[in-house]
């Protein structure tokens, strides 16, 4: 069989649920909402490590936050890996492309890429002074240095006052064309026309947006702005104290106190989003007019979630279902992917899948190491229970005193915060949105005891010392990078 052309959409912060085809009653992705009515819908993929960095060091590797060794977010280590899915895929014979985000370092690292036309977005760590002039944003990020030659040297994203982390909103203040997300349409269109046509191609267009800043044209703002909205969900676990501490702060991982200004989050957010289906679109047509839909798979996922203000948090590395739980969307010809178009699978997928999974569809073979799974066979019988990819799923993140890990399955949770002790049980089956905390609930004594004994069999050999005799100790210190991810940069 010939290999297929390979298309990776990215994009950045998008929940799992802020789909039409997922069920969301207020945004809307028509172009999103197709490639899932053509294709397969994993409705139960996660981030393993709900941030930009380790997200896509699993993405890239296909490998654990174990294996890889980032378990937090820290800038400037190097990425230096002995098989990557772009590099796995260019000695397979396909020519490869990257527009848009990479969030790797260095900046212009390639990972396996033949060429990378980059936006990383705005990233305080190679904007500092100190920043070697080779290395700074405003050089070698491919859309900064655009932006300043159209609009004038001055001209940056922060022009409109917000901020790269911020829950605040407004719209883009310059024409719709030069937005950075029309920017990564714009160059994915023109890498088709360049191509190298003897070749089978593997494009990945990585999208900045819904991260924020919440920044779309105005368009689609209006699109929401007069809309009665679902409010965030807030349960009967969560604790009031720091949003009281903390809620007028422009960035602060609560969200706002005022209600109004929640709303404006929403508003914002569900904008980015539907301006990013639009403009995913583009590409899509422009895939339409050149020929190649009947040799193409696609593969749309995000590297994490957005909390967006529910049980009063925002942005991520949370380990509720707004940071964690991701879209992830494989549409192509059935004689590629095995899948009929249409479904819903709730097999348990992660980033780490990805990797094995193009490299089962360009009949390349998977590296050793590697942790993934490819999802081809669950896509093609999303019904049989021996096609499930892992049976449970360990994620984590370093963040201070809200360190935590769990364990994820198609149907539960349990969440361990290493620094303080406390856990939390959830049945996603009955409470998709964690309302209800039920670690004290007798009735699931049992389970709960199931999912800690996944979790300290999945911690037993970590450096840190989580586990000593088969317990969970509470109150380790907690590092960003494991010591043979420190070895390797």
């Amino acid at each position: 069989m010939e290999q297929p052309n390979l298309v990776l959409i990215m994009t950045d912060q998008l929940r799992g649920d802020c789909l039409g085809a997922a069920g969301h009653p207020d945004v809307k992705t028509p172009w999103l909402d197709s490639l899932a009515a053509g294709g397969t819908l994993f409705s139960n993929a996660y981030s393993a490590c709900p941030s930009c960095i380790p997200a896509r060091a699993a993405l890239h590797t296909g490998l654990s936050q174990e294996k890889h060794g980032r378990v937090g977010y820290q800038d400037r280590v190097d990425f230096r890996y002995p098989h990557t899915l772009a590099g796995e895929l260019s000695k397979a014979g396909y020519y490869t492309q990257c527009v848009g985000k990479m969030h790797v370092h260095p900046l212009r690292n390639l990972m396996g890429f033949h060429h990378v036309e980059l936006h990383d977005g705005y990233l305080h760590a190679y904007r500092r002074p100190d920043t070697p002039w080779y290395e700074s944003q405003k050089v070698a990020d491919d859309y900064f240095y655009w932006l300043k030659n159209e609009k004038g040297i001055s001209a940056d994203v922060t022009d409109t006052g917000m901020e790269c982390n911020s829950w605040m909103s407004r719209p883009w203040i310059y024409d719709e064309m030069s937005h950075p997300t029309n920017w990564v349409s714009t160059r994915a269109i023109d890498f088709l026309r360049r191509r190298d046509r003897s070749r089978p191609f593997f494009l990945m267009a990585s999208y900045l947006r819904p991260h924020p800043p919440f920044d779309a044209p105005q368009y689609y703002f209006d699109l929401y702005r007069d809309k009665k909205l679902r409010p965030p969900f807030v349960g009967t676990w969560e604790d009031s104290e720091e949003l009281k501490a903390y809620g007028r702060i422009y960035d602060s991982s609560t969200g706002p106190s005022d209600p109004e200004l929640v709303r404006q989050a929403q508003i914002g957010y569900y904008a980015c989003i539907t301006h990013l289906d639009h403009q995913i679109g583009r590409l899509l047509q422009e895939l339409t007019e050149q020929g190649l839909t009947e040799n193409t798979v696609i593969l749309f996922t995000s590297d994490h979630g957005e909390e967006l203000c529910d049980h009063h948090l925002f942005r991520k590395s949370r380990p509720y279902q707004g940071s964690c739980h991701i879209p992830l969307i494989l549409s192509g010809p059935r004689f590629f992917t095995g899948a009929r178009p249409g479904q819903i699978c709730s097999r348990l997928a992660e980033l780490r899948d990805i990797l094995p999974t193009l490299l089962d569809l360009a009949g390349a073979p998977t590296p050793p190491e590697t942790d993934g799974k490819s999802l081809l066979p669950a896509a093609a019988a999303p019904l049989d229970p021996d096609r499930a990819v892992r049976k449970w799923l360990h994620g984590e993140h370093t963040l201070d005193g809200d360190s935590c890990h769990f364990i994820v399955t198609e149907t539960d949770k349990y969440i361990w915060y290493s620094r303080t002790g406390r856990e939390q049980y959830f049945d996603l089956m009955a409470d998709p949105h964690e309302q209800t905390d039920r670690m004290g609930d007798p009735s699931c004594r049992e389970r709960i005891d199931l999912l800690r004994a996944r979790l300290i069999k999945a911690l037993s050999s970590r450096e840190e010392g989580f586990v000593r005799n088969g317990r969970l100790i509470t109150g380790k210190p907690v590092q960003t990078l494991l010591e043979h991810s420190l070895l390797r940069g």
